[in-house]
């Protein structure tokens, strides 16, 4: 059985920084595309970062590009968000999601292209 498990979220006050961290069990995925999502309360659930197999590849949605980096830690089968330089609107339940179809991802990609899908945490930021 696949798990992903996220965990790092809370509240923290605009300008801080929280790190969320989503380890893998049931299968690896070192060669391929993992990410982050994130789904805002009456919103749709929207891309915020992903990166390919090796890492060597990231993308980003301009909303967070230069405040959030993603990384992999392909040894321990883990994705990780650092989320820096908070701000309110980054408020919503944050989801890491596993392609096994791809090791490359898409530059924009849709929650379809991911098969596998951790609970979510939360996340508040406060102004």
């Amino acid at each position: 059985q696949v798990q992903l498990v996220e965990s790092g979220g809370g509240l923290v006050q605009a300008g801080g920084s929280l790190r969320l961290s989503c380890p893998a069990s049931g299968r690896t995925f070192t060669r391929n595309a993992m990410g982050w999502f994130r789904q805002a309360p009456g919103k749709e659930r929207e891309f915020v970062a992903v990166i390919s197999g090796s890492g060597g590849t990231t993308y980003y949605a301009d909303s967070v590009k230069g405040r959030f980096t993603i990384s992999r830690d392909n040894a321990k089968n883990t994705v990780y968000l650092q989320m820096n330089s908070l701000k309110p609107e980054d408020t919503a339940v944050y989801y890491c999601a596993a392609d096994p179809k791809r090791g490359i991802p898409r530059p924009r990609p849709v929650p379809k292209d991911y098969d596998y899908w951790g609970q979510g945490t939360q996340v508040t930021v406060s102004s």
